[in-house]
């Protein structure tokens, strides 16, 4: 079942190289933000589809919420999640990822981050196999929309951290 999420805030984005979990290479992946007022209706849609996928793929087994790629975002303490239900997604094909006008976006170009508002197409599966029983989300594509405040933790240095060395030549030792 594809789905289009519209003007969502995208959170971990891993979409131009995979994430990586302790040196292991993993999937690409993003979580999209769904302001749980603003997107009612995209979230009743996905909610409709995963139970769809559990009554007739999964047999109605009971799933708890770390098995679904949907999950309220009240329940985890990352910034800016809560009143949110977020949206996990992953490929191990790199998804695309474009500009407003359709032109394809590179990590270089910077307009990606954590905190900015995308639109994303991604499509719910059911898996189930040995590896266990749950309702995945596969990410197909990302379109930037707008800019928001960065989710970027820690701080960043600055040009008044440093003195101006510029004179010190006549010394060559490394430190």
């Amino acid at each position: 079942m594809k789905i289009a999420l519209k003007n969502v805030r995208l959170s971990f984005p891993s979409l131009f190289q995979k994430a990586q979990f302790n040196g292991i290479d993993g999937k690409y992946e993003a979580t999209f933000l769904l302001h749980k007022k603003d997107h009612a209706k995209e979230i009743a849609e996905i909610e409709a589809g995963i139970k769809a996928m559990i009554a007739k793929d999964l047999k109605g087994v009971k799933l708890g919420s770390d098995k679904l790629c949907l999950r309220d975002g009240d329940d985890v303490e990352y910034q800016g999640y809560s009143d949110h239900m977020s949206f996990k997604a992953s490929t191990k094909k790199r998804p695309l990822v474009i500009a407003k006008d359709k032109s394809p976006l590179t990590e270089d170009d910077g307009v990606i981050y954590g905190g900015c508002y995308v639109n994303g197409s991604v499509e719910l599966w059911a898996q189930n196999n040995e590896y266990g029983k749950r309702i995945n989300g596969t990410l197909l594509g990302v379109q930037f929309a707008r800019d928001g405040e960065s989710f970027a933790s820690g701080s960043s240095g600055s040009l008044s951290d440093f003195d101006d060395i510029s004179d010190d030549s006549d010394d060559d030792t490394p430190f």
